[in-house]
């Protein structure tokens, strides 16, 4: 498998940082996000990509990315990444300009029905793009098909109070008052994200998936053996060189560990070196004692 794994930490302090929240954890600092090969093979692991950036949103860091490792030839086949980095507008858009696969779980629907795993999800919702309708698990077809631009790219499906008032299932489908809105993406993306909630639940897909763990290593050796979270220096771009000089050292240490496992074998001589030894010719004066 080629490509490169990526995840994201967090460093502390910093002229220009911004105060950040993550599940229970609370900093002001920058964060770092670590690229990194994933051969199969017994090849060391180099990092290849290092990103410092003001707290945002992990997505907004793939780009960019791209283009560097572009720039660099060293655009993997497969990117595996962790959830936060994914969603399905960057699924197609990496494909699309790098000819680059995404391979990560893309993040779950918010709607209550997914997070108490009851009632009707939009899942349970037949979408037909032709004839732009939407049924209903009880069979009623939707009545408005909006595109709204401040919803841009979801589309949105309307029922009618009547169709939802008398249903025995409404409480199941929706809290409101009114009737069950649907959103969805556009038809291309909305079958990439069905295709790659069906490949997440392939074993094959998750064996591959979990070569991503070995990238947990790096940010652990960052942080506990290199005190990546405590910055040097003070603003974003100095504190983006510590980052890129501490991953230079770990890739020399990787390098050089490999080094000591396999010694070095010299090259055999060349055969103009061949020639001067038949003579008896030092190799840096024979023109010398060939006078």
């Amino acid at each position: 498998m080629e490509g490169p794994g990526c995840y994201s930490e967090w460093l502390r302090h910093g002229s220009r940082a911004r105060t950040r929240s993550r599940e229970q954890s609370h900093w002001s600092g920058y964060l770092v996000h670590v690229t990194e090969t994933c051969e199969p093979d017994d090849r060391a692991n180099l990092i290849t990509d290092i990103a410092t950036t003001s707290p945002t949103r992990d997505t907004q860091a793939v780009p960019g990315i791209h283009t560097r490792l572009r720039d660099r030839r060293l655009l993997p086949r497969q990117h595996l990444l962790d959830g936060g980095y994914l969603s399905v507008t960057l699924l197609h858009h990496s494909h699309r300009d790098h000819q680059v696969e995404l391979v990560g779980p893309v993040k779950a629907s918010g709607a209550w029905q997914s997070k108490e795993q009851t009632g009707f999800t939009r899942d349970d919702f037949t979408i037909d793009f032709d004839d732009r309708q939407v049924t209903c698990p009880n069979g009623q077809t939707s009545r408005v098909w909006m595109e709204p631009p401040a919803m841009t790219p979801y589309t949105v499906a309307r029922f009618h109070p009547c169709q939802c008032s008398p249903c025995p299932d409404r409480p199941a489908c929706t809290r409101g008052t009114g009737a069950r809105t649907v959103n969805f993406l556009p038809r291309h993306l909305h079958e990439l994200q069905a295709r790659n909630r069906t490949d997440q639940q392939d074993p094959q897909w998750r064996r591959l998936y979990a070569t991503r763990s070995g990238v947990e290593g790096t940010i652990c050796e960052f942080v506990n053996g290199y005190q990546a979270r405590r910055s040097r220096y003070h603003g974003l771009r100095k504190t983006h060189v510590q980052h890129v000089l501490t991953g230079i050292a770990i890739n020399i240490e990787r390098l050089a560990s490999r080094t000591s496992r396999h010694p070095h074998r010299y090259r055999s001589l060349t055969n103009f070196q061949q020639y001067l030894n038949a003579r008896g010719l030092n190799w840096e004066c024979w023109w010398r004692q060939g006078k």
